[in-house]
C-alpha cells in the first residue's frame, strides 16, 4: 500500500475501531450483518493519496462533499465531484487522490458485514446524490454524524448496535435513492399531492371536481387528465375513497352513530353511505364497526 498524505488536515476527524471491537461485531447478532470499522472526515484534503495494490479488508465508501478528486478502480479513472460518492469493494486493487488544484473534502467509512452483498448494486460505481433540496444531502450527512458521534462516545454494545443500524439506513438511502427522496418530494408537493391535501382538508365539505381544479388553478378537464394519468383514479373517485377512509376511522375510533358519520361526510342519507362504504370495503358500516371495534 502506498500512502501520500499531508501532515493532517485542519478540522479532520477519524476513528479506527480496535481489532477486538471488530471481532466482537462479527459475532454480535445486531452488528454482524453490517458494521463500521473506520470512519472519518477530511476537509480540503490537499495531497491526499492512497494506493492499495491488494485492496483493503473492508469496503470503503467515499463521499465528496466539496472540491474534487479521482478514484482508480479496474483500470478506470473515475472523477469524483461535489455530492458524488463511490464505494470500493473489499480486497480489490484501487487508488484515490484529491485534485491538486481543488482538493476534495470527503466523508469516508470502511465497513464489513454478512449483508454487504445486499448493496452489491451500488458498489464499484459512481453515484450522484444530486444538488437539489429533494436530494436530502443534509439528512444523509446527519446519518454520518450519528455514526461518528456514537462511536466517539465509546464502544459499548448499544453504541455499536445503533451505529450498525444507522449504517444500514445510510447505504439504503443510496441504493433506494428515489424512495429516500420521496419525503422531500412530498413536502415540496406537486400538483397531485396538493390536490390530495386539499381533498383531505375538505372531506366534510362535499367539494366537487371544479372546486379542486380551481384551487390549483387548472381547468377541470386538464386537472382530471393529469390526476388520472398519475394515480390511475379519477379525482372524484379518489376523493370518495378518502371519505371512506375517514369513515373507517370514525367507525373504529369514535362513538358517532353510523348516520352521524354519514351526515358528517356529506352523504345525503345513511343508505347511500352504507352502499358506498360496502363497495369499497366489502363490509357494511355496522359490520366494519363490529369487526374492528368490538
Amino acid at each position: 500500500m502506498i500512502e501520500k498524505i499531508a501532515d493532517g488536515f485542519k478540522n479532520e476527524k477519524a476513528i479506527i475501531l480496535p481489532y477486538n471491537v471488530r471481532d466482537y461485531m462479527k459475532t454480535n447478532s445486531a452488528t454482524r450483518h453490517l458494521h463500521v470499522t473506520h470512519i472519518g472526515y477530511y476537509p480540503k484534503a490537499k495531497y491526499h493519496f492512497r494506493e492499495r495494490t491488494n485492496g483493503a479488508d473492508q469496503n470503503i465508501l467515499i463521499y465528496c462533499e466539496n472540491g474534487k478528486g479521482w478514484i482508480m478502480y479496474k483500470d478506470e479513472k473515475v472523477l469524483l465531484h461535489r455530492n458524488q460518492l463511490f464505494i470500493l469493494p473489499k480486497n480489490e486493487a484501487h487508488a484515490y487522490a484529491a485534485d491538486t488544484r481543488d482538493p476534495w473534502s470527503i466523508y469516508w467509512i470502511h465497513f464489513n458485514g454478512e449483508d454487504t452483498d445486499m448493496f452489491f448494486s451500488i458498489i464499484g460505481k459512481k453515484i450522484d446524490t444530486g444538488e437539489s433540496h429533494s436530494g436530502r444531502i443534509e439528512d444523509r450527512l446527519a446519518l454520518f454524524e450519528e455514526i461518528y458521534q456514537n462511536l466517539d462516545m465509546g464502544y459499548n454494545p448499544d453504541n455499536l448496535e445503533y451505529t450498525s443500524y444507522c449504517l444500514s439506513y445510510l447505504l439504503a438511502s443510496i441504493k433506494y435513492i428515489t424512495q429516500f427522496r420521496e419525503i422531500k418530494n412530498t413536502k415540496e408537493m406537486d400538483v397531485i399531492q396538493k390536490s390530495i391535501l386539499f381533498m383531505k382538508n375538505n372531506l366534510e365539505q362535499n367539494i366537487d371536481l371544479e372546486d379542486i381544479a380551481q384551487h390549483l388553478g387548472y381547468s377541470p378537464s386538464h386537472f382530471g387528465n393529469i390526476f388520472q394519468k398519475k394515480t390511475s383514479y379519477s379525482p372524484m373517485g379518489y376523493y370518495n375513497q378518502l371519505k371512506i377512509q375517514r369513515a373507517c376511522s370514525y367507525l373504529q375510533f369514535s362513538d358517532l352513530k353510523i348516520k352521524e358519520v354519514a351526515f358528517r361526510l356529506g352523504y345525503y342519507d345513511p343508505f347511500h353511505f352504507s352502499k358506498a362504504f360496502k363497495k369499497e370495503t366489502r363490509l357494511t358500516p355496522k359490520e366494519y364497526r363490529q369487526k374492528y371495534n368490538p
